[in-house]
């Protein structure tokens, strides 16, 4: 122990408890601990024995252990922990798991393996009272605030403790995770790791994820705002039921036919997560944005000969439909105020090119109210888009935005037309009509700039009936169902505008013929 209270970690040190066994590795440790207990020692317990005694000698400070429900992953972390302090009694280990009963069960496995096993004779102290199912403290040099072992949910307050390992314990469980807004508290209780552990300190995560956006992601999810995974600098280990020419990894308990068994019983998401740890939604998903066609294109606007086409690559765009379902909801708070804005090429393919999530500043609310702060954010996303009208959702507030949006696109002198419409089918509907269809038949593009917002999020997660976030779709949807509107613009003064004319049949022709009719 150094003078800041840190536990310096040194494989070679001799431990407080010293024993006579010529082994002290830790599979040797946990292949006494089975034979003991009249237990197997399978290949697939000693990849993980091995890979976490390897990480401890070699100083990794940040590890990430997954490997699928029902391995014995659990079990033996907390012989892990076991080991360390029959090696070092001085560390002090914290477990944080999703609620404080799934902690205290792998402290109370721990306390049950320094009781029974050879290797932790004379760990266990004489007081009771350092002895309790929460936490224990071992027999050990010097007087520490803080005990050997201690159990935290993971919404406990953890201020003012300290510890040289800290071990996650399935933090992310359904109950954890399944709302955006779960998922960012979780991600902030588990920051707060960093004020807990000592210098030099370990974290060890172990788990499967529970769902798409889940904190052990190789990659990150753009469309939540990640621009790194949560534990991209962690080492990892990934065992799934099947390895890569799938064969089971643990054959005596998991045969081939058991394995499939499973996979029709808990349905196909539930088991990729938790069986082949490639994260997905437990429910399954109704719109699946995986079904989406990607593409990077960008509009290319031409004038010539007295035409206007728009194109995306060597697609020409012949119609184009934009939706706005407006909010004043503070940025972050309330209900999204989405604009959104679908072209149609020639041979019937839906282009979403972008949706847009439209925030007011509320600090120059007193020199410009919201609603104008959104109409100027609106009349741009027009005029950039090139687009020849807006329907906008008079649901709500929208009914008084038609009028100050017709203003501020005037003012800007973008010619279009401004569409009011009030839903009455329900937005649950709505949503299912819209994009069921085109997703099916693979029609439905999305550029790539969308996957940067919220909506592929709304999309993963969307659930008819269930309330959740969806004013991206509802924006989307109203595009798909939206019949195209072609009105011809005015044009600016003092000039022929042909940017109303992009779309086909829009420029119109005189014929020429020698018969009267």
């Amino acid at each position: 122990m150094d003078g800041h209270g840190v536990a310096r970690r040194n494989p070679s040190r001799v431990p407080a408890v010293s024993h006579d066994f010529e082994d002290d590795t830790f599979d040797a440790f946990v292949a006494q601990w089975n034979a003991a207990q009249d237990q197997a020692y399978p290949k697939l317990h000693k990849t993980m024995v091995c890979w976490l005694e390897k990480c401890w000698r070699e100083n990794a400070h940040e590890l990430l252990l997954m490997a699928f429900r029902n391995s014995g992953k659990s079990t033996l972390v907390g012989l892990f922990c076991a080991w360390m302090l029959s090696r070092d009694p001085t560390l002090r280990i914290m477990v944080l798991a999703a609620d404080l009963a799934l902690a205290r069960k792998m402290t109370r496995n721990v306390k049950r393996i320094i009781e029974r096993h050879p290797r932790c004779a004379g760990l266990k102290p004489k007081r009771a009272d350092q002895w309790a199912s929460d936490q224990f403290t071992v027999n050990r040099e010097g007087e520490l605030r803080d005990p050997s072992m201690l159990a935290k949910g993971i919404s406990a307050n953890v201020t003012g403790s300290r510890a040289d390992i800290v071990i996650c314990d399935d933090v992310e469980v359904p109950n954890t995770c399944d709302s955006p807004q779960k998922r960012a508290d979780l991600r902030q209780r588990l920051d707060e790791i960093d004020y807990v552990i000592v210098p030099g300190g370990v974290q060890l995560y172990i788990g499967t994820p529970h769902t798409y956006y889940t904190i052990y992601a190789e990659t990150p999810r753009l469309d939540a705002g990640e621009e790194v995974p949560f534990l991209s600098a962690f080492k990892r280990l990934e065992l799934a039921v099947l390895d890569e020419d799938g064969h089971s990894r643990w054959p005596e308990r998991y045969p081939l036919e058991k394995i499939a068994r499973m996979r029709l019983r808990s349905g196909p998401n539930k088991f990729e997560s938790q069986m082949m740890l490639r994260p997905a939604n437990y429910a399954d998903g109704r719109l699946d944005p995986d079904l989406l066609r990607r593409y990077d294109e960008e509009l290319l606007y031409v004038e010539g000969n007295a035409t206007a086409t728009l194109r995306l690559g060597a697609r020409r765009l012949v119609s184009a439909s934009c939706w706005w379902d407006p909010a004043y909801g503070a940025p972050g708070k309330g209900d999204a105020s989405v604009i959104a804005c679908v072209f149609t090429d020639e041979e019937g393919s839906y282009w979403l090119h972008r949706v847009a999530y439209l925030q007011h500043d509320p600090d120059r609310t007193a020199a410009e109210a919201e609603a104008i702060q959104l109409c100027r954010q609106v009349a741009i996303f027009v005029e950039d888009l090139h687009l020849p009208s807006i329907t906008l959702e008079t649901n709500g507030i929208g009914r008084f935005l038609p009028g100050l949006l017709r203003r501020t696109l005037a003012e800007r002198g973008v010619a279009c037309a401004v569409v009011e419409r009030a839903s009455r089918t329900s937005k649950t509907q709505r949503i299912i009509d819209a994009f069921d269809a085109p997703l099916a038949a693979g029609t439905l593009h999305a550029h790539a700039g969308v996957w940067s917002t919220p909506f592929i999020a709304e999309m993963r997660e969307w659930r008819p009936g269930a309330k959740m976030r969806d004013d991206g779709l509802d924006a989307v949807s109203g595009c798909l169902l939206d019949e195209p509107v072609r009105l011809s613009r005015r044009p600016l003064p003092g000039r022929k505008d042909l940017r109303a004319r992009w779309r086909s049949g829009a420029t119109p022709h005189k014929a020429v013929t020698d018969f009267s009719v």
